[in-house]
């Protein structure tokens, strides 16, 4: 049975979105579930996808912003031989080309163009605004546009033979941004043929693994602080909680690295967010304790 919540509730919720169901759908149906408007989610899924999304409810929407960039790993299968008009399957089929000779040992042989730092066009049928407008609005009313090419981060795309000779599964772990579909629809190119994609599933983001979601009808409220695990964590004096919670700083050598530090009062609570200012001090970008919940500090 889904966890019914009140007004006031905070932390994330690993969802398993289900296929037919757009990001903004599933924010929805959330925040009936959970009885509070302040849901929102770290990064869109295409509606046919399945997999890891991850909904901030209460203080943890505004913690969405260290969520958003988290790196993506997906599953799904590359079919060899036919192009969408969306690169994927939900799109109308616009060309179909042989595939004799072309196996999984050729596809492989073509991947390393499309692995580490690379340049990637968006596709039409994407939510990326250009002059105010959103891709997919203007791929509606038949008008493509250039669009220019993004840079991405590409760490792994295995390519897997099935039983059938025009279908391939592959595996990707990437930079937030990326567009799995391209990496499809080009790699198929690339081999002298066509290629788009279909039953795309997100494994991960960032620590939040597949495994650990719960569906819609199951959601499960994780403590706020699994917004940030992936944060360095910083344990504060009563002192230093309490300035924080004020919007005070901390000195620059009080850290290392370059943030930002997830900073923790000594009851183990979550604070605040710290980030490096220009003045080399270490302030909060966001505070979650009120100050009038200040520890007694003598």
């Amino acid at each position: 049975m889904a966890r019914r919540a009140t007004p006031g509730i905070d932390g994330l919720c690993v969802v398993d979105k289900p296929a037919g169901w757009t990001s903004h759908d599933v924010v929805a149906k959330a925040r009936g579930i959970l009885g509070t408007r302040k849901v929102g989610h770290s990064g869109t899924l295409d509606p046919d996808a399945t997999g890891v999304l991850l909904l901030g409810v209460g203080r943890g929407t505004r913690l969405l912003r260290y969520l958003v960039g988290l790196p993506k790993s997906y599953v799904g299968e590359l079919v060899l031989g036919v192009e969408t008009s969306t690169l994927d399957a939900s799109g109308e089929v616009v060309a179909v080309h042989p595939t004799d000779g072309i196996d999984v040992a050729a596809l492989r042989a073509a991947v390393p163009a499309f692995v580490g730092d690379i340049e990637q066009v968006p596709p039409m049928v994407s939510a990326i605004r250009i002059d105010g407008r959103r891709l997919h609005e203007l791929a509606r009313e038949g008008i493509e546009i250039d669009r220019p090419a993004r840079p991405v981060t590409v760490t792994r795309y295995d390519v897997a033979a099935t039983a059938d000779p025009t279908v391939f599964r592959i595996e990707v772990d990437c930079s937030s941004g990326t567009y799995v579909r391209s990496l499809a629809a080009d790699l198929g190119r690339a081999v002298g043929s066509g290629a788009h994609l279909r039953a795309l599933r997100r494994t991960a983001v960032g620590p939040h693994l597949v495994a650990d979601a719960r569906p819609l009808d199951a959601l499960d409220l994780l403590p706020l602080d699994a917004c940030v695990r992936h944060l360095e964590r910083l344990d504060c004096t009563e002192e230093e909680t309490v300035r924080l919670r004020h919007g005070g700083r901390l000195a620059a050598e009080r850290v290392a690295g370059d943030g930002p530090w997830a900073a923790f009062g000594p009851a183990g609570t979550l604070v605040a967010i710290l980030e490096r200012r220009a003045d080399r001090l270490v302030g909060p970008s966001v505070v979650l304790e009120a100050a009038g919940n200040d520890p007694q500090v003598g």
